[in-house]
Formats: C-alpha cells, structure tokens, sequence
C-alpha cells in the first residue's frame, strides 16, 4: 500500500498539497481526480521516486520511499506514464519483456520463468494473440494494454498511471478501468491512477483521491459522492454545477 505522513509537495514556492496523512489501500482501484495543475502527475512522480517532495514522508509497503534503493524501488512500484509507445520494429512480446528487468541476471538475459511470466501477462490483458505484432501497428487502446502488461510482468505490489484513458474512445475507456479494477481486486494490488473521467472515477473505483489544493481527500467512492467535495471542486458556473449534479446523482 501507499502511506503518505506529513506530505507536502509543490514548485518552488507553490505548495499543491500540503500535510496530506492518508493511505491508498492494496486491493483498490483508486481514481486521482482534480483539476489541471493541482497536483496529480506531481503525486505520483513523487510516489515513483521521480519528483521531489517539500516534507514529510510516502511509505511504500511500509517503507518510506528515501530508504528505498532504485534496485528495490523496481520491485516495489510499477508507472505507466501518457507516453505512446510506437517503436518500429518492437514486438509487443518484447516491451512486456522489459518489465523483467529487476529480475534478471547482469547482461539481462531471460530465463524460463521469465518468459512464463512474460506469456501470463500478456494473457492477463487479453493481448496474447499480439505478442508477436509491432507497437507502430497498434491502435491506441492497445498499446496502453501492452504497456499495463509491462507493468504486470514487473510483478509490484503498486502499480501507478498517469493519465491512462487520454487517447481513448468512450467503449475503450470503460474497457481498461474495469479491466485495472479486475486486475486490483484479483492480484490484490494497489493501483492509483489519474484521471479526468469523473464517471469512471464514480462508476468503476473502489476509492477516490480528490486533489483540492493545498488538500487531498482520500475516501471511498460512495462516501466521496456523498462528501460534497466533487461538486466544490469542478463546480464553477451555473452549467458545469448541473452536469456535476446530474452525474453524481446517477451514481448514488
């Protein structure tokens, strides 16, 4: 799971979040929502060990990330960024092949059980039948599969994305949150990803993370709906108040 003490993160002299105390749980699907700016992508660069933090301290698994070394942090955590990837030439088994990395020997090569684990992530995501088809040849939907699937074979118990459903049409969208939701609940891991989708976040999200500077609120989705906190903060005129009332209200 991810603990976060006392955290406080901004740039330079503008605190995003401040104090922030709370914990996202192992087993969850959990949706980080907030306006642009606010903080999201800084959250979980911080979390991956790629930003730095003002104060206080993020646990991983009980750890606090600055007693982490970059050998370990690879087993620990798992980033899919909103970068396409469309290599020419890339196989699709070989991009889940680099999730194996922290694992194999000095000159990387793979063994058996790497390749079984390889073959079972790419399963896991539906995407057997393309392990053998190029990431410049993939729609995509598809090419944020595969890298789910990178991210699979990585074998961490956390896994982060920023942003994973912004090139996506709406069918496809629903399609790869329930399937980060079956993923959550069936391996028993803990994922926390960004979003913009406030009917994703209600709809599909054991948890949400609502960033409202300089505060996060952490609660389960029922309760968030409940809380209030959605409608303060994407709530800015007369129309957007509607459709966040009419969306929400659907919800509960």
């Amino acid at each position: 799971m991810i603990r976060f003490q006392s955290l406080s993160l901004g740039y330079g002299s503008r605190i995003l979040i401040d104090s922030l105390s709370a914990t996202v749980k192992r087993g969850e699907l959990t949706a980080l929502v907030g306006r642009n700016g606010t903080g999201k992508s800084t959250l979980l660069r911080a979390i991956a060990q790629l930003g730095e933090i003002h104060s206080g301290n993020i646990l991983l698994n009980g750890k606090p990330t600055a007693d982490i070394t970059s050998a370990e942090l690879a087993t620990l955590v798992a980033f899919v960024t909103t970068d396409k990837v469309r290599i020419a030439n890339l196989r699709c088994r070989d991009v889940v092949a680099l999730g194996r990395a922290p694992y194999t020997n000095w000159i990387g090569r793979m063994q058996e059980s790497d390749t079984r684990i390889v073959e079972e992530s790419l399963a896991s995501v539906g995407m057997s039948e393309y392990a053998d088809k190029t990431m410049d040849k993939m729609s995509d939907g598809e090419g944020q599969r595969i890298m789910i699937a990178r991210a699979l074979a990585q074998q961490t118990p956390i896994i982060l994305l920023d942003e994973p459903t912004a090139f996506l049409d709406l069918p496809n969208r629903y399609e790869l949150c329930s399937l980060l939701k079956r993923l959550a609940h069936d391996e028993h891991k803990c994922i926390l990803f960004s979003t913009h989708e406030l009917d994703i976040a209600t709809t599909l999200c054991d948890s949400i993370a609502l960033i409202a500077p300089p505060h996060l609120h952490i609660m389960p989705t029922a309760e968030m709906v409940e809380s209030g906190h959605i409608e303060r903060m994407f709530s800015s005129g007369n129309g957007s108040a509607q459709i966040i009332e009419n969306l929400l209200h659907r919800t509960k």
